[in-house]
């Protein structure tokens, strides 16, 4: 099936490692042009040698998400660059942690603020583009109870909450807007990798909830996001997409 995204051009924050990386490896690969950021001046050159050579535009850029003018410029200058933006996936993450006040504020600023300023700057571009798609990654730790009280569970859980309201709010100038729930992923580097050498036993049974015994790769969320982001998903706005091998038990009607 054609995605219909070749031409297309995309932004894509914390894109150098997990699943941010495989999205934009499979986004370059379907002929996206790509816009991407990160923390690590290394890791953005790295990447931008990678998604060049798979013949497409790349722009990538080193920026601190937390600080908002230079964040909202950097994505100012990265649209004029790529000469517009039709997909725009919100990534970067601060991730876990409950040892002090001091993530719930790094959790709002970073994939809170983060969203709704990358949404915010990029808004006209994207109904210049006609089939605007805004594609925001949440975590199955907003859905359910796990593990323990913590600002990323309550942070991710907002950012379904924006995505749908925000998706009524600009669907009529043909923009769609979607969350994606990933469940447990599996990379080196990553955070259960982490887990599985710091907390064996709870690694041991977040994998037992598993169904299927396996955790999932950031190339399945990759093919997952690809999908939202083009125009062959046309009638999905609103939506927050869980993937998570069988993870959560709830029932969702």
């Amino acid at each position: 099936m054609d995605l219909g995204l070749r031409g297309k051009k995309a932004i894509v924050t914390g894109a150098t490692r997990g699943i941010g990386r495989a999205i934009v490896e499979l986004l370059a690969s379907e002929g996206v042009d790509i816009g991407f950021c990160a923390r690590s001046e290394d890791e953005v050159a790295e990447t931008q040698k990678a998604l060049a050579a798979k013949g497409v535009n790349v722009v990538g850029g080193a920026v601190n998400v937390r600080d908002g003018d230079a964040y909202k410029a950097w994505l100012e200058s990265t649209a004029t660059a790529l000469d517009g933006c039709d997909i725009f996936v919100a990534g970067v993450s601060a991730g876990g942690g409950m040892d002090s006040e001091k993530n719930w504020w790094k959790n709002f600023e970073v994939d809170v603020m983060h969203t709704v300023r990358g949404c915010e700057t990029l808004m006209e571009q994207l109904k210049k583009s006609g089939q605007g798609s805004i594609v925001i990654i949440s975590s199955t730790n907003a859905i359910e109870t796990f593990a323990a009280p913590m600002a990323y569970n309550a942070m991710k859980a907002a950012l379904i909450t924006y995505s749908k309201q925000l998706s009524q709010f600009v669907g009529k100038q043909n923009v769609r807007v979607n969350s994606v729930c990933p469940g447990p992923i599996y990379f080196e580097g990553g955070a259960w990798e982490m887990i599985k050498g710091t907390n064996q036993k709870f690694f041991d049974s977040t994998m037992r909830a598993i169904p299927s015994g396996r955790m999932g790769t950031p190339e399945e969320v990759a093919r997952i996001v690809a999908f939202i982001a083009s125009p062959a998903a046309s009638l999905i706005t609103g939506s927050n997409i869980v993937a998570d091998n069988g993870f959560t038990k709830g029932v969702r009607f």
